[in-house]
């Protein structure tokens, strides 16, 4: 019971996969619910291989964010965005298993607020977000700024943490990457530009240099 009570107390979020053969609506509605009991905040995936209204059911229990969404509703875009309710798009994703792309573009011109990752895992082995970031412009037809701002801002939005980190702000956390490009859209276009770290700053502290 103890350690149970320990590890509620330092859980900050709870994940389902809702999926066909996995767990579906209800189920997955069940297991969140019993972790916004504890206050953990909702980050869920979603409408990855096949639409089962679990976006919507999201939505109503005040996800703060949802991944993936290959096949995702229009309802279901329309109510994110009204909620702000953060779209995690994963482009190593979709190009790994070959997935119809998620409608990103429409996604954005409802308002819905965009993030990107990597989906780091045994199907999709990327952990460079300057990877996902490129392949988010070319196979989602996001501009270099939103790619830019998903990876940042947004990602700190789809932790509940934009507040404090994301963008280069006074009082925010100085966690940053510089880096020696012309101009920082090379940053995207090289997809290696991870060659061209000047340094790394976590919490306003130089911790690599190279």
């Amino acid at each position: 019971k103890q350690w149970y009570q320990r590890r509620v107390a330092i859980t900050a979020g709870i994940d389902v996969f809702c999926e066909k053969g996995v767990f579906g609506v209800e189920s997955t509605k069940k297991i969140l619910s019993a972790g916004k009991k504890h206050s953990w905040m909702i980050n869920f995936h979603a409408e990855e291989l096949s639409y089962l209204g679990g976006v919507e059911m999201g939505v109503e229990l005040g996800s703060r964010a949802i991944s993936h969404l290959e096949e995702v509703s229009s309802v279901g875009m329309d109510m994110m965005s009204q909620a702000g309710t953060v779209a995690v798009v994963l482009p190593t994703t979709a190009l790994i298993l070959q997935l119809k792309p998620p409608p990103v573009r429409t996604m954005l011109d409802k308002g819905v607020i965009v993030a990107l990752g990597t989906d780091f895992n045994p199907n999709a082995y990327c952990v460079s977000m300057l990877t996902a970031m490129n392949l988010a412009c070319v196979t989602f037809r996001m501009s270099l700024e939103e790619a830019l701002v998903a990876a940042t801002l947004n990602s700190a939005a789809s932790l509940n943490r934009s507040h404090s980190h994301g963008s280069i702000e006074v009082g925010k956390v100085g966690d940053f990457v510089m880096f020696n490009v012309a101009t920082w859209q090379h940053v995207i276009y090289n997809m290696m530009a991870t060659d061209h770290i000047s340094f790394v700053v976590k919490k306003g502290c130089v911790i690599r240099e190279t």
